[in-house]
């Protein structure tokens, strides 16, 4: 895999960008817990999303499948191994919707997402003032999509999967 920091791949360099705002522990944690919980909620909400009828007579097919098919182009541009990671995730994500939906009926999935939402975003602004540094989707709004990779790849380097 390398340093990273000199590495020139792309997904190398956006990692260790992002990585330069994410150093104190305080910060790190809260991330580890509200940066999944955003993707989850960003999901739900485009799950919750009303389809044409030519989508809703195909299974599976809605606002948040079609998203997610290209976030992973995205990732597959930038790394397969993490492209598959983030997959994998995606879909567990859907799985938790489904259980939700068949299982809480009287809560509308679009509202849990909202309350996780807030919650999770007032969490990531704390750790932020923590740390002392600003999110780094100021700066570039595509570490709105790095942030979940930045963790996937500690899961990686933590089983010694090459991303």
């Amino acid at each position: 895999m390398g340093d990273t920091l000199q590495s020139n791949r792309a997904i190398d360099l956006l990692l260790a960008e992002y990585g330069e705002s994410h150093q104190n522990p305080t910060n790190k944690m809260i991330h580890w817990i509200a940066v999944p919980t955003i993707f989850w909620t960003v999901v739900a909400f485009l799950w919750s999303l009303p389809v044409p009828a030519f989508m809703a007579s195909l299974p599976m097919v809605n606002w948040a499948t079609i998203c997610l098919a290209l976030m992973v182009v995205y990732y597959v541009m930038l790394s397969v191994p993490l492209a598959i990671g983030m997959l994998v995730f995606s879909l567990f994500c859907i799985g938790d919707i489904l259980i939700y939906q068949s299982l809480v009926s009287s809560f509308a999935l679009w509202k849990m997402a909202l309350i996780l939402f807030v919650i999770a975003w007032i969490a990531q602004f704390y750790g932020h003032r923590v740390e002392g540094k600003k999110p780094s989707f100021f700066k570039d709004i595509q570490f709105l999509m790095v942030g979940p990779a930045w963790l996937m790849a500690f899961v990686f380097r933590r089983f010694n999967i090459d991303y």
